[in-house]
């Protein structure tokens, strides 16, 4: 494999002080100013979600991390053979997101990935303002990315051929209960070298944030309830209520972000041995739980 985790996410909005709020007070992570935005900490990493001020509220890109400088030059050689576009980024560039070398590229559906290497840890505990214990990140990295794509098969091969994922799961979501008016809409859920289930997802469905949702993970089910009453106090929408997955057996709750996008947050994920897994196909979405409102 090539990629070895999602390393951060990049979001921009026009409301940093309201990415402020939700972030300490609901989920209870670490907010420091940054260059007008903000820099989210979930562990010893200097940030994990880096919210920078615009126009609008929108997903910017998901950042990708190889193992080393070897890595690093043998996948972007490789993105170039095959005639992926590659916008190399400046040493300021790299230096705020604090990375050796990145460069920029989007996948066959339009998402907007930062490719790099030698992720820094700065050395400062994490402190969470709503007493979060910790989060489950290390050598996983800051948990998992769902991308809307529109061109399902030909955006899972550049996941798989050209940044070393490897598949996990596969289902169909029937919007309509199935039947031969309702074909259903793809998902892949995609690993890469580490043992978390999946880092990237891919959805065959558009949305307007430019992101279905992100996943951060917790060690206990009682963090997940505190967040739940937190983010019920606080007048967040809760787009799912509890739930347990049928792939990853998470057990989780999804609420709305002030980017648009859905936040899942949850504990319990498997973490299979890739050296001996066999992919899965799911023909449902869950054990239990996870009733829908899209409202809000």
């Amino acid at each position: 494999m090539a990629i070895r985790s999602l390393a951060y996410v990049v979001v921009d909005t026009a409301d940093v002080e309201a990415w402020r709020a939700y972030a300490e007070q609901v989920l209870g992570m670490q907010a420091i100013d940054h260059a007008g935005g903000l820099r989210l900490r979930m562990d010893e990493r200097p940030f994990r979600m880096l919210i920078r001020a615009g126009d609008a509220e929108q997903f910017h890109a998901a950042g990708l991390v190889y193992p080393d400088k070897a890595a690093f030059d043998r996948g972007i050689a490789g993105l170039r053979d095959a005639g992926v576009a590659i916008e190399s980024a400046t040493a300021d560039e790299a230096t705020d997101r604090h990375v050796v070398e990145f460069v920029r590229c989007t996948d066959p559906s339009g998402n907007r990935l930062e490719l790099g290497w030698g992720r820094v840890v700065d050395g400062n505990p994490f402190v969470s303002p709503a007493g979060v214990s910790e989060f489950i990140t290390g050598e996983m990295g800051m948990g998992h990315v769902v991308f809307p794509a529109a061109k399902l098969a030909e955006t899972r091969a550049f996941y798989i051929d050209l940044l070393g994922f490897g598949d996990t799961d596969e289902m169909r979501v029937y919007m309509q209960g199935g039947g031969p008016d309702d074909p259903g809409l793809g998902l892949h859920f995609l690993h890469c070298d580490n043992p978390r289930h999946h880092s990237v997802a891919l959805a065959e469905f558009p949305v307007p944030s430019g992101l279905v949702h992100m996943m951060v993970e917790v060690p206990g089910l009682d963090d997940v309830g505190r967040a739940l009453d937190r983010a019920k106090a606080a007048n967040v929408h809760i787009s799912s209520s509890l739930g347990k997955h049928m792939n990853d057996k998470m057990v989780s709750f999804y609420m709305r972000s002030p980017g648009g996008f859905d936040i899942e947050y949850g504990f319990g994920g498997i973490q299979p041995d890739w050296a001996s897994f066999t992919p899965t196909i799911s023909l449902k979405e869950d054990e239990w739980g996870h009733h829908w409102d899209f409202g809000g």
